[in-house]
């Protein structure tokens, strides 16, 4: 199925560095089919700066060949770990600036309101999220013979976020 120009094509990303969980969702005619999905993987023996330019390049790659209306991001969550986060906000920099260069228009959603998107429920746990994301959207279960990563089902629940946003704010909610 070709994009018709009233499409939406959402490049979701539960942002990191060390693993970076990306999603592409169609939105058409109010029906969302997931397009792609993986989870990026960066080599702990590489600096930190190479990782960065890692993630940049893998979404570059992503936008060119998906060509996003929208990028929609998890804003981070600081927990006790500042050293992690600090370097999880560096990565989110580089997906900004690769989804700016492209013209995409950038969205931010809380963990809360993925949750509560997906789940209804605020507090709901990792296997709720990866339970309803399953519910929410058909997906490939041929992917190839590797599992899905949690980072994967939190971007594909992040893209149904902003589906459900933009669906939520288009019918005057």
């Amino acid at each position: 199925m070709s994009p018709d120009k009233n499409d939406e094509i959402v490049l979701a990303i539960d942002p990191g560095y060390d693993r970076l969980g990306v999603a592409v969702i169609r939105e058409s005619a109010g029906k969302s089919s997931l397009l792609f999905s993986d989870c990026v993987v960066t080599d702990k023996k590489n600096p930190h700066e190479k990782r960065l330019a890692i993630v940049g390049s893998e979404i570059s790659k992503l936008i060119k060949t998906w060509r996003p209306n929208a990028v929609a991001v998890e804003e981070l969550f600081f927990s006790k770990n500042q050293k992690t986060a600090l370097l999880v906000s560096q990565a989110l920099g580089v997906i900004i600036y690769e989804a700016s260069k492209s013209g995409a228009k950038v969205f931010y959603y809380k963990p809360i309101q993925v949750k509560i998107a997906v789940t209804g429920y605020g507090k709901s746990d990792k296997n709720h999220v990866t339970s309803m994301v399953g519910r929410l959207i058909e997906m490939d279960n041929k992917k190839s013979d590797k599992k899905r990563h949690d980072d994967e089902y939190d971007a594909i629940a992040v893209g149904l976020t902003h589906i459900a946003s933009r669906r939520r704010n288009t019918v005057g909610f």
